[in-house]
């Protein structure tokens, strides 16, 4: 079993439109959107959930208003500024700047601040017309995004042993946060999708070095390369200089978006084009090395 996972260094270079496109020629595949902040992998597969999970992000403390004396003990001791009176004049904590230390529950001289777990993210399995998917949706401003990406590869990995499924396909997060070193670690492969732009070059060469600090084969394939030739040229000198293959160059096309909003892959909606049969010269490259 082989292990791929696909990452771009910014969002919106076509990651997601790549991963789906393999989906659609990737034989005994289980795949895992590992975008937990912003997955959007479902949209395409419509998938159909089988198993429904919350995830514990950590603790968000709660202040009981009818224990609390407004000491404003809590208040002056909080490190991150969560701690306010609100329009009532009553102590509360703001969940977004909490992070959980616990420090204000542990002072209250009234007990009347509990640290309660926070539930607010989830994660599935569910079934799909191209295999099993594994996905996750975390609230906004929720934390520990990395380890519900590691949950999530767990899982697909599981399923995947189960099944003696021969490949499992990533759909990684954007940059080189927290969430896509967790994609990263363990991976057998990854497929960088690059825009030419500046910025895309840029956060291209970012990826890469934390690829590399993993040890792990890196393969390019530059996305709406014609929209910037000078920069086309850029990001494949870079690619020669640091010795990534290049497996793909696919061109603009609008029938990208089209089948976005037909909620297909590219191989679904124009099978016959040239942008599909690159598709599949991209992944007979992967599976050769």
């Amino acid at each position: 079993m082989k292990e791929i996972t696909i990452l771009s260094g910014k969002g919106g270079a076509g990651k997601t439109s790549v991963a789906a496109a393999i989906a659609s020629i990737a034989q005994n595949a289980v795949f895992c959107d590992n975008d937990v902040d912003a997955a959007d992998l479902h949209l395409i597969f419509n998938p159909e959930i089988k198993e429904s999970y919350d995830f514990d992000s950590g603790t968000v403390a709660v202040i009981d208003t009818e224990i609390c004396t407004n000491c404003g003990l809590c208040e002056e001791h909080c490190h991150f500024d969560a701690i306010h009176l609100n329009s009532s004049e009553q102590l509360e904590v703001n969940p977004f700047q909490c992070e959980g230390c616990r420090l204000c529950e542990r002072i209250c001289p009234e007990n009347a601040i509990e640290s309660v777990h926070n539930l607010n993210n989830h994660w599935y399995v569910s079934e799909t017309r191209f295999g099993t998917l594994v996905h996750a949706k975390m609230g906004p401003g929720e934390e520990n995004s990395g380890k519900l990406v590691t949950e999530v590869r767990r899982k697909a990995k599981e399923i995947a042993t189960g099944i003696k499924a021969d490949y499992i396909i990533n759909d990684g997060p954007p940059g080189i946060g927290c969430s896509a070193i967790a994609s990263v670690t363990g991976t057998d492969a990854v497929l960088l999708v690059i825009e030419p732009t500046l910025s895309g070059l840029h956060d291209a060469e970012r990826l890469v070095e934390l690829v590399n600090s993993f040890n792990i084969p890196v393969f390019a394939v530059i996305n709406k390369f014609d929209i910037n030739t000078e920069i086309t040229n850029k990001v494949e000198n870079y690619l020669i200089e640091n010795k990534i293959p290049l497996v793909g160059s696919l061109p603009f096309d609008t029938k990208m978006v089209e089948s976005m909003v037909h909620r297909k892959t590219i191989i679904e909606y124009v099978p016959e084009e040239n942008i599909s049969r690159e598709f599949y010269s991209i992944w007979d490259k992967i599976v050769q090395n």
